[in-house]
């Protein structure tokens, strides 16, 4: 006699019985890429407008939308495992902390060498083309960067999907 099998409910991307398991830890990953664009875009819009409406220079302006983009991003990230598991926020950024800084700043670094060659971040003001093309560069760069990277994080459960 066979034992009964319980239904299966984790309908999760990265198992193999879903199909190719590489191709899925592919999508998940760039899932995950495209969450955490979330906040890193967000961030780094703001932090992009303060800084080219105050005029106070690339360097300190790329710092701002970069300082900005790891609150959002971290912000983004933690809420989500808060609501699902009941931690505090604290005990919920020691848990994801390592990953999304990761995630983020490489983002942050693709995204912001990207503007900066476009000259979004030297713009005159946020009403110039020029601003909002190095965004239109910069933020699939960000997305192109950090595909791989989550892949690997999440291959390694350095980061969760």
């Amino acid at each position: 006699m066979t034992e009964p099998q319980t239904p299966h409910t984790d309908h999760s991307l990265d198992h193999h019985h879903h199909g190719n398991g590489v191709t899925n830890r592919w999508l998940l990953s760039a899932h995950a890429t495209f969450h955490c664009l979330i906040g890193c875009v967000i961030g780094e819009v703001l932090g992009l407008m303060i800084g080219v409406s105050l005029g106070i220079g690339v360097w300190a302006t790329m710092g701002l939308a970069t300082a900005l983009a790891l609150f959002f991003g971290l912000a983004l990230a933690v809420w989500p495992v808060v609501k699902a598991t009941g931690m505090d926020v604290s005990r919920a950024l020691k848990a994801i902390w390592v990953g999304e800084v990761i995630s983020i700043l490489v983002m942050e670094i693709v995204m912001n060498a990207v503007d900066y060659w476009a000259g979004g971040v030297a713009a005159p003001s946020i009403a110039s083309a020029v601003f909002w093309l190095g965004l239109v560069y910069a933020v699939p760069a960000g997305f192109l960067a950090g595909w791989p990277v989550n892949h690997w994080l999440i291959a390694k459960a350095i980061k969760e999907h």
